[in-house]
């Protein structure tokens, strides 16, 4: 533990902690759950994050935490503030279900050594008679943030309190910088406020432009008394509270399906506590639910009625296990940037080979087999869309200002009667009513039934959200922000081809000539393959038709009502052209090659939408630009099959040869980027059907 009694010291402090390391400040007298410092200190998502006497810090804002010291104290110092007592950052100490030390001190924490937690000896000591005691200091690492607040704790050494309370503990954690606080304040009607430094510092860090997360506490108490009695009511508090229940209820996301929350979060957030008091992370756990669905998928491939239905319980088992790692993950706070990757492709890498899955059991299945790869192709091109819709929608209209509809009110109204809400959720069929769905139709059905009964409910439920949404579209009177627009673009996947018609033919913002445009070319291409079958070049010169028209769409900022459905036209355009051509092609081989295809550019796809969620844009124009856009990759396709229909296996092999150089290319720029420090620690808690 490191004390300073002034700005200049605590500055000094600052300063031997490394650049890339998060600092944290606490309050001494910090007085709150240890859930409630968890929350404020280890969440590694935001620049900075506080609570009331809490403030922590990331390296990109050291720079304006520095300044704001300076500020803060040269505010303390000016005539009339207070009793002129120097106000440098007063807390940096940690503190979870005690008191602090001495009225008026405070204390700065690094945070960054992997597991490094300093304990003080003698100097801790000497800490409990004098607030202004220098103590050596300690690192606690960002690999382990739970030991962050819970060394806090420990630190704490024994029950202090002003006026003889003896009802709280001192909080003053390891690996601290103490510096001395202002004046506490009286109020109107004469009680002493405690006054924080540290909140001083997070209302200058505001000013300074830095996001301060806040987070939402509930009945968690974290506060800084200003006197042994209110000390004590604060203690009180904390102990009428229990933060672990806490803790495991915040653990599970706020709004979830029907399934996920009666029938898995009543026992998953047990097993994610379970592996957080064992050390597994939830990386870990997100890979043992993928294997977990790899063996159901090959399970699923046995086309034997036992490997059917242990298909089904592993399917089951895997859920449980993905619901978990998001639950470790909220409930110890471990977010990172690979687990961002992982949690953002899993689950459809999962899903979908489950589907390869069940189409190879079906293939091998007793009775001569049944094909059923054009049914498993087009589950996953309905499912991808559907997901499109979801993103693209979402992406226009969660900062547009004038957001609001008739429609939308009514959706409102209709949240406070319980029951529809829970009916709504179902309809759309999400993750867990769907894996659900698809484990007991394995188990006792055929994988064909299974299919027929996936595509018709995901239709049915594409259907219901898209006619919605496009109905809440037209009545609102939303502005769109450049914001939205920009990501509109970057998931549309424009390629060279729809880049040239743009700045050829550039055009004026439109209402609706972008989703017009968009519409007309899926349709021309769709309708075109479908109507002139494989090996014509009917389907070629349509497609080049859908790449002028798809330039016409995004040749302006995509602002307007409905084009949000651009990206899920594009998509739907491209899978559906390679599924339409696959499926004529009754080429041995040929539908598994366009499963393969779709899946590597749906990851691609996937990927450039986690990345606009993280904030960080989408992937590099070149890479978008070597993989040819939408539109450049439907053209090749479509010639491919004009080309090659007379080769025995020339289509299976171009398709084969096209996805795996796909699959290499996005695979590769995607784990650079994933791994790389410029990528966000993002977590999915919208609560959005997947």
């Amino acid at each position: 533990m490191r004390t300073a009694t002034d700005a200049a010291a605590v500055t000094a402090q600052l300063a031997t902690v490394p650049a890339h390391e998060r600092v944290a400040l606490v309050d001494p007298r910090f007085v709150g759950h240890l859930h409630a410092l968890r929350l404020a200190l280890t969440d590694p998502r935001f620049p900075a994050a506080a609570v009331r006497g809490a403030l922590s810090v990331q390296p990109e804002a050291r720079t304006a935490l520095a300044r704001a010291v300076t500020a803060t104290a040269a505010t303390a110092r000016a005539p009339g503030h207070g009793s002129g007592a120097p106000a440098a950052p007063a807390p940096l100490g940690a503190a979870g279900t005690g008191t602090g030390t001495a009225p008026g001190t405070g204390a700065v924490t690094a945070v960054g050594t992997p597991g490094q937690v300093a304990r003080t000896g003698a100097t801790e000591a000497a800490a409990e008679t004098d607030p202004n005691a220098h103590a050596t200091a300690g690192a606690v690492g960002t690999a382990a943030p739970d030991r962050v607040a819970d060394a806090a704790v420990r630190a704490s050494g024994e029950a202090y309190a002003p006026g003889g309370t003896g009802s709280g503990s001192r909080t003053r954690p390891s690996g601290t910088a103490t510096a001395r606080g202002a004046a506490d304040a009286p109020t109107a009607d004469g009680v002493t406020d405690a006054h924080s430094s540290v909140d001083d510092l997070a209302a200058a860090l505001d000013a300074e432009g830095v996001t301060v997360h806040r987070p939402e506490l509930g009945v968690l108490v974290a506060d800084v008394p200003a006197d042994a009695e209110a000390r004590a009511a604060a203690c009180d508090a904390v102990a009428a509270v229990d933060d672990e229940r806490v803790r495991l209820r915040s653990a599970v996301k706020a709004r979830d399906g029907f399934f996920t929350t009666y029938c898995i979060s009543p026992y998953s957030r047990y097993i994610a506590r379970w592996c957080a008091r064992r050390g597994l992370t939830p990386n870990q756990v997100t890979t043992a639910s993928l294997l977990t669905a790899l063996i159901a998928a090959a399970c699923a491939a046995t086309g034997t009625r036992p490997g059917f239905v242990s298909a089904g319980v592993l399917l089951i088992a895997s859920f449980v296990l993905d619901c978990t790692d998001g639950q470790l993950a909220r409930y110890s706070l471990q977010y990172s940037t690979l687990g961002a990757w992982l949690d953002a492709t899993f689950d459809r890498a999962k899903e979908y080979a489950y589907y390869a899955g069940l189409a190879l059991g079906a293939a091998r299945a007793g009775g001569g087999g049944d094909d059923v790869w054009a049914l498993a192709l087009g589950a996953m091109v309905l499912q991808t869309c559907r997901h499109v819709v979801d993103f693209a929608f979402n992406e226009a209209n969660h900062d547009a200002t004038g957001n609001t509809s008739p429609t939308a009110a009514l959706s409102g109204r209709l949240d406070s009667v319980g029951w529809t809400v829970w009916v709504r959720r179902m309809i759309v069929l999400p993750i867990g009513e769907r894996w659900a769905m698809i484990a007991v139709l394995t188990a006792f059905t055929t994988p064909r039934i299974t299919f027929y009964v996936l595509l018709i409910g995901c239709a049915l439920a594409a259907c219901y959200t898209t006619a919605g949404r496009v109905l809440r579209s037209l009545t609102r009177r939303a502005k769109r922000t450049d914001r939205a627009a920009l990501a509109l673009a970057e998931l549309a996947d424009s390629g060279p081809p729809a880049e040239l018609v743009a700045k050829a033919a550039p055009r004026k913002a439109s209402s609706y000539l972008a989703p017009l445009s968009a519409a007309l070319g899926a349709a021309a291409v769709l309708a075109g393959t479908a109507a002139a079958g494989f090996g014509s070049w009917v389907p070629v010169g349509c497609a080049v038709l859908y790449a002028v028209l798809a330039g016409v769409a995004v040749a302006a900022p995509l602002k307007g009502p409905l084009d949000w459905l651009v990206p899920p036209l594009f998509r739907a355009a491209e899978y559906g052209t390679i599924l339409i051509l696959a499926a004529y092609a009754e080429v041995n081989g040929a539908l598994p090659a366009a499963f393969g295809l779709v899946a590597a550019v749906a990851y691609h796809h996937y990927d450039t939408v986690y990345r606009i969620r993280g904030g960080t844009g989408a992937p590099p124009r070149r890479l978008v630009r070597a993989i040819g856009g939408h539109e450049g990759r439907t053209v090749v396709v479509t010639a491919a099959a004009a080309l090659l229909h007379h080769q025995n296996q020339g289509f299976t092999i171009a398709l084969t040869a096209l996805a795996a150089v796909l699959a290499l290319a996005v695979l590769i720029e995607s784990i650079r980027f994933w791994v790389s420090s410029g990528a966000p620690a993002v977590h999915d808690e919208t609560g959005e059907p997947a």
